[in-house]
């Protein structure tokens, strides 16, 4: 296995860290990979999750949904997907200078738990 280091808002870490204290993830950086994979298999339709026990945490993190991830759109579906719109419009904001409209658009989207908000806080941060 490959380490990286990333950086997160203190916030990130924070929610990451109630999420393993209520025992859905052993560790931070148990959470983190499942994050990242899980957002590479909603964008990705070729990824498959390498991640062990994958399939499990996801069911224990989203119960709501019994069939898994949610497919990754086809190259020729149109681009209205509400994550990719986020992440356009807070990049947006960002590339303005107005990060404080940026984070306040992710906020109101997704909790801090979600791995969708972890990636767009990751995209806020390069803005700092």
């Amino acid at each position: 296995m490959v380490k990286s280091t990333v950086r997160f808002p203190e916030e990130v870490l924070d929610a990451a860290e109630e999420l393993v204290e209520r025992g859905l993830f052993t560790n931070r950086s148990e959470f983190q990979r499942f994050a990242v994979e899980c957002i590479l298999a909603q964008v990705d339709e070729g990824y498959e999750p390498e991640m062990l026990d994958y399939e499990e945490l996801y069911a224990e993190v989203f119960p709501d949904e019994t069939d898994g991830p949610a497919p990754a759109p086809s190259a020729d579906a149109p681009m209205d997907d509400e994550f990719l719109q986020t992440a356009a419009r807070a990049r947006q904001f960002a590339m303005r200078g107005d990060l404080d409209t940026a984070e306040d658009l992710v906020d109101t989207r997704y909790s801090p738990a979600d791995p969708r908000a972890l990636i767009l806080e990751d995209l806020l941060a390069t803005h700092r």
